[in-house]
């Protein structure tokens, strides 16, 4: 049997011939160099230096030359993308170069420009008074609760001993989101005060228990200078064994003194509320004339129309009903609770005449009283 033809090739490769490889090579430089942006540079590559391009295709075929052919073949193909890979990294150079220099120009920022141009905000009063009341509380061992705004009827009403008929579970005085299904169970408001965080404290803990309860709160008011649908409450409540009016006079006493400053007297007057018996209103000594103003005529007080008292809320000791609802033995347990009104503090503290101006969020009234955090 002969030896193999070695110098004989049967096989001739229209693509890798001299003259193409050349042809290809050239065609990848002059994309290259015709690139005015780095996104056009990245269409050349993926036409000249991809899967699919010429000179790939063209490596491809050096298997089907025989093997003294395959060797001449490889080194044209890869002399040529190497040049084409050369090129485009150039390419690439130059037009990044380009871009961050035309970046630095469009994008530059005048140092020397005034730095306050636009004003600083300001956390708004209400939010900074209600941690302020929180801080008070929290000192004292207290812990601060949270309910959903969103609340059952039996939360809001029921266990807070509300009658049925009580004028306040009527529709013009409370946002109802659903009332009473066909099996007569419990309706859904949107909660009328944050006395339903305080059953759900009783409901989730195992007495004593000591909770502060601030939040957002809804009514059927029309909006105006005293009144909101949508206003803030903060609630407390102590249960403990042996627990009298005394201490929730002295709890309260130290709350008006950490707000207020050293020296404003209290009382309680008579009330009544059917989550508390007995029931009383809180009133603090104005702590703007202190009580000068009251029948004198020639020294009158805006903030307490001088009558020498402000009204802040309501408080009383915890009606045994609400401690059954709640599961606690009223045998063995008593508590007090009292709430008040977050913006009408504020109106109070700052002679804010307007509560529309709590709730409109133009920063020129929140930004008067600072960053206080």
């Amino acid at each position: 049997m002969s030896a193999p033809n070695k110098s004989y090739d049967p096989v001739e490769v229209e693509a890798l011939k001299p003259e193409e490889i050349e042809r290809m090579r050239e065609e990848a430089l002059a994309a290259f160099a015709a690139a005015a942006d780095l996104e056009a540079l990245r269409e050349a590559k993926a036409a000249h230096m991809g899967d699919r391009s010429p000179l790939a295709l063209a490596n491809r075929e050096i298997g089907a030359l025989p093997p003294q052919a395959k060797a001449e073949a490889g080194k044209r193909v890869g002399m040529a993308r190497g040049a084409v890979n050369k090129a485009f990294a150039a390419r690439q150079a130059e037009l990044e170069a380009e871009r961050d220099a035309r970046v630095l120009v469009e994008e530059a920022v005048d140092v020397t420009l005034p730095h306050d141009r636009v004003a600083a905000g300001a956390r708004h009063p209400l939010v900074t008074f209600c941690e302020r009341v929180e801080d008070i509380f929290v000192a004292m061992g207290y812990e601060v609760a949270e309910g959903p705004e969103v609340e059952a009827e039996w939360f809001n009403f029921d266990a807070l001993n509300f009658d049925p008929d009580h004028p306040a579970r009527a529709m013009q005085d409370t946002f109802f989101v659903s009332g009473k299904d066909a099996k007569g169970e419990s309706g859904v408001v949107l909660r009328t005060h944050t006395s339903p965080v305080q059953v759900r404290s009783m409901l989730d803990r195992e007495p004593p228990v000591y909770v502060v309860c601030p939040g957002r709160v809804y009514r059927t008011d029309e909006l105006d200078a005293t009144h909101t649908p949508v206003f803030h409450q903060v609630e407390l409540l102590a249960i403990d064994e042996g627990l009298t009016m005394a201490d929730l006079k002295g709890t309260i006493e130290h709350m008006v003194t950490s707000l207020f400053g050293e020296g404003l007297r209290t009382r309680l007057r008579p009330a009544y509320f059917p989550f508390t018996e007995p029931s009383a209103e809180l009133d603090m000594e104005c702590y703007v004339c202190r009580g000068a103003s009251v029948g004198n005529p020639g020294r009158p007080c805006r903030t307490c129309s001088s009558e020498g008292w402000i009204e802040l809320g309501g408080c009383g000791m915890v009606n045994p009903r609400v401690l059954v609802a709640a599961g606690i033995d009223p045998e063995k347990y008593s508590g007090f609770a009292f709430g008040f009104g977050i913006e009408r503090m504020l109106m109070f503290r700052h002679n804010v005449e307007d509560m529309r101006d709590m709730v409109e969020g133009d920063v020129r009234f929140t930004r008067p009283f600072g960053m206080e955090i």
